[in-house]
């Protein structure tokens, strides 16, 4: 049998056991062992497993991960997110829609402090779906802003999901992260403006908030410094060099912790809670990116990425046809695989073929990420509506999944933005 075949049969094979929701790790690295293990033999393949597990623990990149992850669980277990909100729902909860539009702010705060998408929509979901409810807010636009806000945790960086990318695909994790910074201010303004132009033409979904004085919004925002500050010397100093990502999410887990304490809002039970819970995403993480360094030397043995180049070439679309074709490629995938499976999955394939098409790519890992965003809202698999589903248990999940409609086209137009003016991606990393 040819490799390119074994190879196909491979892909196949992990697509099938992901669709059936077989652990990701346990399935990546079951094909990509196997796989090697036909095509260059036992001793290939276990020496392979030996070596690339020590070039992965060796990275010293991959310590932003946990960091990060520490950070925004302390932040979210002190309250700094929720403080957040509400400096939001002080300045504009009294406008119609006020409470739906202060949780997409503070969904991209939160985003700006954990990296996860999950954890923020879950913590989003716990404080303000709360609020919304009690002001009579539509349960299909609360729960569809907190789902699609919570999105805003894989753009605005720190992301995991720029992470994984600049791992897999050698970027600078500096260079991605800025990246992401103008797309995710977009993205947040359209989500912000969708909220708004649904309360304008059907004004039952957001009823105005109470007013508040301006005392009470003084109040609110130096409740909110804190976490700015963190914010601001977090990317700042990524983007000014005075940090490297590695030291930037050092500074920023000590800072919160230090608030934290110094606040009297952290304990040690909830800092064992924090880091606990870290220790459990970063190993699930860690666990995906050692089966990675097993899927993708196999892909590249089977030479199934030049198959697909060749092909990809053959259809003649030209450089824009083609990264149309393989981000929809991205949208279909989203529907049905998680975020992480689909980079691991895709990326050996794709990459070798953007970069023969000439495509900068940082410019491509904002689109993928942003592609792995509106999968995460996706039907039927959208695991943010599922996050928010645990949240508030008495709204149908079809409710949810209507909620977020306008947001998955306000994403879809942030896509094509992108697509058709790349320097909103690349002009900070080029500013660096």
């Amino acid at each position: 049998m040819s490799p390119v075949l074994i190879g196909s049969a491979g892909f196949v094979l992990l697509l099938v056991l992901l669709l059936l929701r077989i652990p990701v790790a346990f399935a990546m690295f079951t094909v990509g062992f196997v796989g090697i293990w036909i095509l260059n033999g036992l001793q290939a393949a276990t020496g392979l497993l030996a070596s690339e597990t020590f070039a992965l623990a060796s990275n010293s990149e991959l310590i932003v991960v946990p960091l990060f992850i520490l950070m925004g669980n302390v932040a979210s277990v002190t309250g700094m997110s929720r403080r957040l909100y509400e400096a939001a729902y002080a300045t504009i909860g009294q406008v119609r829609g006020g409470l739906a539009a202060a949780t997409v702010i503070g969904c991209g705060g939160f985003a700006a402090l954990s990296g996860s998408s999950v954890a923020s929509a879950l913590t989003m979901g716990r404080t303000a779906l709360a609020e919304m409810d009690r002001f009579d807010y539509s349960p299909r636009l609360s729960t569809g802003v907190v789902a699609a806000g919570g999105t805003l945790g894989l753009l605005i960086p720190p992301s995991t999901g720029f992470v994984i990318y600049a791992i897999l695909t050698e970027q600078s994790i500096g260079r991605l992260f800025m990246a992401g910074v103008l797309p995710g201010i977009l993205l947040l303004t359209l989500f912000l403006l969708t909220v708004l132009l649904l309360c304008a033409l059907k004004p039952s979904l957001g009823p105005q908030g109470p007013a508040t004085t301006l005392s009470e919004k003084g109040r609110a925002f130096l409740g909110a410094i804190p976490i700015l500050v963190v914010i601001l010397l977090t990317i700042g100093g990524i983007y000014t060099g005075v940090f490297s990502p590695t030291e930037a999410a050092g500074v920023g887990a000590a800072l919160v912790i230090v608030i934290g304490a110094v606040s009297r809002t952290l304990d040690l039970r909830s800092f064992w809670q924090a880091a606990r819970s870290s220790v459990v995403t970063t190993a699930s993480v860690m666990l995906i990116l050692m089966a990675a360094h097993l899927i993708n030397p196999f892909i590249a043995l089977s030479h199934l990425p030049a198959e697909v180049s060749r092909m990809l070439v053959a259809f003649d679309l030209g450089t824009y046809g083609t990264l149309i074709l393989i981000l929809a490629i991205y949208l279909v995938l989203g529907c049905f695989l998680e975020g992480l499976a689909m980079l691991v999955l895709t990326l050996p394939i794709f990459m070798p073929v953007i970069l023969s098409l000439g495509i900068d790519p940082i410019w491509f890992g904002v689109l993928v990420v942003l592609t792995l965003e509106m999968g995460l809202i996706s039907p039927p698999v959208g695991i943010n509506v599922f996050i928010v589903k645990s949240v508030a248990r008495d709204v149908p999940l079809s409710e949810i999944f209507w909620g977020v409609i306008p947001f998955w086209c306000a994403m879809l137009l942030t896509l094509g933005l992108l697509v058709a003016l790349p320097q909103l991606s690349l002009w900070l990393p080029g500013m660096m």
